[in-house]
């Protein structure tokens, strides 16, 4: 009986032992290998090659259709004039269209007035949007606006037609810095880089820059307009993940 017991006892050492081994590899498998995370940006500036104006025309009247036929009116001979300067009928279109009314209100403080807001007009907006191709024109694009009856301006955008290019570097630039610092990092901290493991960008363009609608009715008396261009600048930024060497 001794001796069965020693051997049963040896039989459940032999198959409890894979067991316990097994749970540690597992644990060990499932962890993740070590990396690192690292983020480049890069910049590159450029003069920008185009310009997109959104120029609107307001009328006022005392019924709808007074006001829409002084609105279409004005914007008929904007876009002539654009056409006149060269402008191409691909490079206008028809921003925002829209027919408001317009209310006076009673003062009705102490007074106890219940009287309704009463209807005086109707106000019709309609918003050109302009693509001048040739920069040293937006001046007098502008100008030529103004003088045929285009009284408020919506924004205007100094951009490249086709910014890929600039674009490309950047996305360079930044991956290298972000290389450049995983290198920095890894080095410092005794250890080999390995394979690149993941990679995302995000990239930034220009934004349009607001022109109220009092500046540009104060170009009306205006003999041009001065434009400054300056230069567009596109950024990329990258987060990318890499394999740490053991």
């Amino acid at each position: 009986m001794k001796t069965t017991f020693k051997l049963q006892s040896a039989v459940f050492f032999t198959l409890l032992l894979p067991l316990c081994l097994v749970g540690p590899l597992a644990h060990a498998a499932d962890e993740p290998a070590p990396r690192i995370t690292v983020t480049g940006e890069g910049s590159v500036n450029i003069a920008p090659d185009m310009a997109v104006l959104v120029l609107s025309v307001n009328r006022e009247a005392a019924t709808a259709r007074e006001a829409l036929t002084a609105n279409s009116a004005a914007m008929s001979k904007v876009l002539a004039a654009m056409t006149g300067l060269g402008i191409d009928k691909r490079d206008l279109q028809t921003a925002n269209f829209d027919i408001q009314p317009r209310y006076t209100y009673p003062n009705r403080q102490g007074t106890g007035s219940g009287e309704a807001p009463k209807l005086v007009g109707y106000i019709v907006r309609n918003s050109l949007s302009v693509r001048v191709r040739d920069i040293s024109r937006v001046g007098e694009v502008l100008d030529t606006s103004v003088t045929l009856g285009v009284n408020e301006g919506g924004s205007i955008l100094f951009t490249n037609d086709d910014p890929s290019a600039a674009i490309t570097r950047a996305r360079i630039k930044a991956m290298e810095e972000a290389l450049s610092k995983a290198r920095t990092l890894t080095d410092a901290a005794g250890v080999g880089l390995g394979d690149v493991l993941e990679i995302s960008e995000q990239n930034y363009s220009p934004r349009p820059t607001p022109m109220m609608a009092k500046g540009m009715m104060a170009m009306d008396s205006a003999e041009s307009v001065p434009i400054a261009a300056g230069e567009n600048s596109y950024k990329v930024t990258v987060s990318v993940t890499l394999a740490i060497a053991q």
